[in-house]
């Protein structure tokens, strides 16, 4: 019987297994134990589930929710457990999961025509019961694949759209999942069986329901609830422009760019961009007293600076004369710069920003002073002094743009009333389908990997390393503050990853294949491969998305 040889990067050995061993199995040889239990592997980088077959010599990483990848394989099982309980409840009814909030994920049903159904206290008792059957009894969650033709009418049989997401995508073939009699599709793995969930619940939040998962950090037990009201509002809002657009998942989207309404699609959402930013200019005018601070934070690659220079504009039409004044001119000394846990400069930390400099210069901007404006260089990591100075007219507010702009630790001795403050970010427009989210974590770094790429030298590679790093701080010391904003500003458009697309995939190619990037980039690129690619020709210059893709009338 012939055996092949595999590495287990867990514990750094070699094991002669027989071929056609799964991966569980060879977890079970190899006596490897996780911190938490194994959900899925990493096979030569890419994620493979529990019952993947290896036949050739791999490489393989046994992992657990306290990775991203591993909480992504938990929460599609989850996910799946829940559309299948509200399937076996209310068959007439389906599930919709329609974005991340409040450290969760905000869940609706609706009739086979797509209209809200008013989810009662007892309805979502009965649904958590169900699924915490469903886990107890530890169905299989088997996996098939079949015809695309054959897939596509077992959905419709179901009432389920991922039917037409898999019309769009071309596919002669495709794999779905099954748990007994109910299907249903994911963009990824999924764990073996139900019994692998092992913690979960299912909430009321506003008058629907929160579907909790476990917390990354300590999975043991939930991520703690969050308020986000603002957000909510956000969300809501970009749902209803969704339907002005005719358009509510990718397949969908798809459809209509076959259908030559792409330039449709980029003068709809770029004006409703366009009249949001307006509105936001009309509220810092209304204000009273007027504001003399719009301070304005995001995380990395939300647009924030392209939003500053359109904000700006129309700030100017309502009779106001903004000057702009960026945080980044006011890093610290790069000897000076905070180290993370690796020992390589934190510039995400609050403290890589000068702050008794920045709270003494915008004292002396409120008291009429004027002050000289520092400027970074990045190239020798030192601030310089470059002659420019800056004092407030009575016409004049500053716009202040950076990532720590709504942290109260920044001006803690400014007064509330001579701030405005702004959240900018990417938040989803669109799902793939009604149990698929597009993460708004996943559109940020598509941005940064084609941006970084064309503009700062950096390959794809090189952006993804740095990823979890930018994700920590970015969970330390941006998202706690977002609900301190007066306002939200979301940075996405509807057909930005159909333009991203084309730049972006030839970047993640020349990602390695055998380098820890890999698995990343893979999957970013199965992600893009949802999408019908549309040429970038029709969007003004003044597009969000030029900040990325280049040719923006701004300067940055």
């Amino acid at each position: 019987m012939s055996t092949v040889a595999l590495y287990c990067k867990n514990n750094k050995q070699f094991y002669d297994v027989e071929r056609g061993t799964s991966v569980l199995d060879f977890y079970k040889k190899t006596g490897v134990q996780l911190q938490y239990p194994v959900i899925a592997a990493r096979v030569n980088y890419k994620v493979q589930d529990l019952r993947y077959v290896i036949y050739k010599p791999k490489d393989v990483e046994f992992i657990d929710m306290t990775c991203s990848d591993g909480m992504r394989v938990y929460v599609r099982t989850l996910c799946m457990v829940m559309a299948c309980a509200v399937n076996e409840l209310y068959p007439q009814w389906d599930l919709r999961i329609e974005f991340p909030i409040s450290k969760g994920y905000f869940c609706t049903l609706r009739d086979h025509k797509g209209a809200k159904i008013e989810v009662q206290p007892e309805m979502i008792a009965a649904i958590k019961a169900r699924m915490q059957r469903i886990i107890d009894e530890n169905r299989p969650v088997e996996v098939e694949e079949k015809q695309t033709k054959v897939v596509m009418q077992l959905f419709r049989e179901h009432h389920d759209n991922e039917s037409t997401l898999l019309e769009t995508l071309g596919n002669p073939y495709c794999r779905f999942f099954r748990i007994g009699d109910f299907i249903d599709y994911y963009n990824g793995v999924l764990m073996p069986s139900t019994g692998y969930l092992n913690i979960f619940d299912l909430v009321s939040l506003y008058d629907n329901m929160l579907l909790q998962i476990p917390c990354r950090q300590a999975p043991g037990r939930l991520e703690d609830f969050v308020e986000q009201d603002k957000m909510f509002g956000i969300f809501k809002e970009f749902i209803g422009w969704n339907k002005l657009l005719k358009i509510h998942n990718v397949g969908e989207f798809n459809k209509a760019c076959k259908n030559n309404r792409s330039f449709e699609m980029i003068k709809l959402s770029e004006a409703l961009h366009e009249k949001k930013v307006a509105q936001i200019a009309d509220m810092v005018a209304a204000r009273e007293p007027r504001p003399r601070f719009i301070l304005i934070s995001g995380p990395s690659s939300s647009g924030k600076t392209t939003f500053s220079k359109r904000l700006s504009i129309q700030l100017m039409v309502n009779g106001i004369r903004p000057v702009a004044l960026s945080l980044d001119n006011y890093f610290v000394n790069r000897d000076d710069t905070p180290r993370d846990e690796n020992g390589d400069w934190d510039f995400e930390h609050l403290h890589a920003i000068d702050i008794p400099l920045l709270q003494e210069h915008l004292k002396q901007l409120l008291n009429g002073e004027t002050i000289k404006v520092p400027t970074y260089n990045f190239e020798t990591g030192k601030r310089e002094y470059r002659g420019e100075t800056l004092q407030l007219e009575p016409d004049t507010i500053v716009v202040l743009e950076g990532l720590h702009a709504l942290n109260p630790e920044l001006l803690p001795d400014i007064p509330e009333s001579a701030t405005f403050k702004i959240f900018v970010s990417p938040m989803t427009t669109i799902n793939l389908d009604n149990h698929n989210w597009i993460p708004t974590a996943d559109i940020r770094l598509i941005r940064r990997i084609v941006r970084d790429y064309r503009y700062r030298g950096y390959s794809a590679r090189d952006t993804i390393a740095r990823c979890p790093s930018v994700r920590r701080g970015e969970e330390k010391w941006i998202y706690p503050f977002q609900e301190n904003a007066d306002t939200m500003f979301n940075s996405a458009l509807i057909f930005e990853l159909a333009v991203l697309k084309r730049h972006a995939e030839p970047m993640l190619q020349e990602v390695p294949k055998y380098c820890d990037e890999y698995g990343e980039a893979h999957r970013l690129l199965n992600f893009l491969s949802y999408f019908e690619s549309i040429p970038e020709k029709e969007i003004p210059p003044t597009s969000f998305l030029r900040e990325f893709v280049g040719g923006s009338s701004f300067r940055y």
